[in-house]
């Protein structure tokens, strides 16, 4: 299996759990990695992106940084990812 985008997520977060629904109805494998209450996770997440919002999604180096579905649907397709 080739290394999956990772997707960094805060619990309760509305644009979070917006994208993470739109990815498992599109049956688009990441890896999430939660970022609440967990120190190391959240600096990996603002050293990638250089910002503490989320969600945060990095395609193998390629950061999507603070978005919403609007702007994950061409950042994917840009990344053949679908």
């Amino acid at each position: 299996m080739p290394n999956l985008p990772i997707l960094y997520i805060k619990l309760g977060c509305p644009w979070c759990d917006e994208v993470v629904d739109f990815l498992d109805q599109k049956n688009i494998s990441v890896k999430t990695v939660v970022v609440s209450g967990n120190r190391e996770a959240m600096q990996e997440m603002v050293d990638l992106s250089g910002q503490s919002k989320a969600p945060t999604m990095d395609s193998h180096g390629e950061v999507l940084a603070d978005f919403g579905v609007d702007e994950l649907v061409p950042f994917l397709k840009k990344h053949g990812i679908s």
